[in-house]
């Protein structure tokens, strides 16, 4: 059930995409540009979009300047969430998540039942939180980056969306280190 309060001022977010993937140019990343397309014509702000071999290491490093920044609040992935040996994605960000967003995978397994059926098991996509800032993992397909995008991160990433969304808990996600 999505609910937009229209009473309540939209507020943009800074996200940055990251394409992994060992063959893949910008001009060739229609995965990557279907995720800008939807944030910006939702109203958000792109802050920055890279992509990067499948390489465990190089994708951490990337996570994690982003999560330094102050000029980023989310960061959006797409590719390497599969099974095969060089899908290293989900493990690039579950070495850099201070916590899971388990329900996340689920409702993506859920929404991707809905269109590929059984084939949805074969994904990993992940979620969580670190230094402020939320991790989405999304798999490579332009297919599966329009279900996450249409279907749980344009209103979990709204603040008018109801009855509760990751927005309006951005202040808190580092609260813990606010205390003495």
């Amino acid at each position: 059930m999505t609910r937009i309060d229209e009473t309540r001022d939209f507020i943009p977010v800074r996200i940055a995409i990251l394409t992994v993937s060992d063959t893949r140019s910008l001009e060739e990343d229609r995965s990557g540009q279907t995720l800008v397309d939807r944030l910006e014509a939702a109203g958000h702000v792109l802050a920055d979009r890279m992509i990067v071999r499948d390489e465990r290491d190089a994708i951490r490093a990337q996570l994690q300047e982003w999560i330094d920044s102050a000029e980023v609040d989310v960061v959006i992935s797409t590719g390497g969430t599969g099974l095969t040996g060089r899908d290293v994605t989900v493990e690039a960000h579950r070495d850099v998540y201070e916590k899971e967003i388990d329900a996340f995978g689920t409702v993506f397994t859920m929404v991707s039942m809905q269109k590929i059926g059984t084939s949805a098991i074969q994904s990993r996509a992940t979620g969580g939180v670190a230094g402020g800032t939320y991790l989405f993992a999304l798999p490579g397909s332009t297919g599966a980056c329009k279900d996450a995008w249409d279907e749980i991160l344009k209103y979990q990433l709204d603040y008018r969306h109801m009855p509760c969304n990751f927005v309006e808990i951005f202040p808190r996600l580092d609260e813990h280190k606010r205390r003495k």
